[in-house]
């Protein structure tokens, strides 16, 4: 044993274990040392476990934590070496886009060899060349109010300005929603943002008033978002997740509830049960709520639970490293298959013999996985709290309490497998926590939230956002 190894050590200690069941039977071991001999023997295997587990190494492909966190992962590249192909991109159009499109006859008037004319000659066919631009261009508008003086009355009379120029000086909001999009969406910085308007436009707009215009864009969405909430109350199923959030040098936490084409974030300082209160979904709906088994969503009866299967096939992996049960590895393989089978079904669900089959196979791995796991001392006399449980005992106790839930996606078409559709719609917010730090003011934070909530809703209809924010802010949204 000069190199230990996880397969060495555990078959050392399964050598050890076979001795002393054959000393045993042979009667060479008094009652008093196979009582000590058996505790000591339990002791190591859940000793065992928990080493193991420590030693093995978490990333990306076995555990929630995200691939940014980890060192490079060589899993992850090519194994040809090259590059890869990156993410396809839909060629759908939004479907609110504005297009100005021109057709120009280029006539045909006289024969380039011979000279003779061509007028009166009909047109075979036409070929057609095309170029599409973006034309970026300021365009002022001024309007002079006429000033009169009544000869009658002696007052003053002014012509009326139109309804959306309420100052000497005001942005049109194609302008805000160009500055918005570039805040919110792409992330760049105002001091960046100022330089690129002043060279579109030849002047400065101050920073404060930059983010008025973001300001004025979360008033304008306060309705929709009441709206939005009530449509997501009536849906079958509902993805949440949250994640932190940096604010004023505090954590915060993002709270995003998905369904269909609604997306909506909250910011909350606090992550559990009293953030989903104050947010007020959850409690008021009714349908399945999937998640990643956090402890405050399973506070909520009166809601069906789908687990995500994401995390759950992550740490079978990690189980599976480290200790190599076979129980894992049977688990790991029917969640897949199963989640397989599902997506070829027309219907979307197993039908019900195939669900007794699956419950059944179920309910077997975990049985043997029971065996198979080293049993938990009792508790000591006196001691109070929870025992130290490795994460394979803590991944078998949560499949078996929570069985239901694991398996409702191949009961019921509208519950995913996974829960990636709502990490999906926080992974911009840390990306935008990575650009620019955290946020100032909470007010902001907010403002975040509600616009990116709002502009991928629209993404998801396929509605351009530019002319998405510019209906917002016109008071016409969708």
């Amino acid at each position: 044993m000069a190199n230990l190894d996880k397969t060495s050590v555990r078959a050392e200690v399964s050598h050890l274990k076979a001795d002393f069941e054959a000393l045993s039977a042979a009667g060479k071991v008094t009652p008093e040392l196979k009582v000590l001999m058996k505790s000591m023997l339990m002791m190591m295997d859940l000793i065992l476990s928990i080493f193991l587990e420590r030693q093995t190494k978490k990333n990306s492909k076995n555990s929630g934590i995200p691939s940014s966190q980890t060192d490079d992962d060589h899993s992850s590249l090519p194994k040809t070496g090259g590059k890869g192909k990156g993410k396809n991109i839909s060629n759908d159009v939004a479907n609110n886009q504005r297009t100005k499109e021109t057709i120009t006859l280029a006539t045909v008037s006289n024969c380039d060899i011979c000279g003779e004319p061509l007028d009166e000659t009909p047109c075979t066919h036409h070929e057609r060349r095309t170029k599409i631009d973006i034309v970026f261009e300021k365009t002022v508008e001024h309007v002079d109010a006429e000033v009169k003086q009544c000869p009658s009355c002696d007052v003053t009379v002014k012509g009326q300005f139109p309804s959306d120029m309420h100052g000497p000086l005001q942005y049109g909001n194609g302008l805000k929603a160009f500055i918005i999009n570039l805040v919110v969406c792409q992330m760049v910085s105002l001091n960046r943002v100022q330089s690129l308007i002043k060279s579109m436009m030849g002047a400065v707009i101050a920073e404060n008033t930059l983010l008025r215009f973001v300001l004025r864009l979360h008033n304008a969405l306060e309705e929709w978002e009441i709206r939005a909430v009530t449509q997501l109350l009536t849906m079958p199923s509902l993805h949440t997740d949250e994640t932190s959030l940096r604010v004023d040098k505090k954590k915060h936490w993002i709270h995003v509830y998905s369904s269909g084409d609604i997306t909506l974030k909250f910011l909350h300082l606090k992550r559990g049960k009293e953030a989903i209160e104050k947010i007020g979904i959850i409690p008021r709906y009714g349908g399945t709520i999937i998640h990643d088994c956090w402890s405050s969503y399973l506070s909520y009866f009166h809601c069906n639970h789908g687990l995500c299967g994401s995390h759950l096939l992550r740490e079978l992996t990690f189980i599976i490293e480290a200790n190599d049960y076979a129980w894992a590895r049977n688990m790991k393989r029917l969640l897949k298959e199963t989640c397989i089978n599902v997506s070829k079904n027309k219907k979307k669900r197993l039908t019900d013999k195939e669900l007794a089959n699956l419950q059944k196979r179920y309910r077997n791995i975990l049985t043997r996985g029971e065996k198979e796991l080293p049993p938990i001392p009792p508790r000591p006399s006196g001691k109070r709290g929870k025992l130290a449980k490795s994460d394979a005992h803590n991944l078998w106790e949560r499949l078996k309490k929570y069985e239901a839930a694991v398996l409702l996606f191949a009961k019921d078409p509208h519950v995913a497998f996974t829960n990636n559709r709502a990490e999906r719609d926080l992974r911009m917010a840390k990306v935008k926590q990575k650009v620019s730090g955290c946020f100032r003011t909470e007010v902001y934070a907010k403002a975040y939230c509600r616009i990116s909530s709002y502009l991928q809703t629209m993404s998801n209809k396929g509605h351009n956002p530019l002319v998405a924010i510019q209906m917002a802010l016109a008071g016409k949204i969708d």
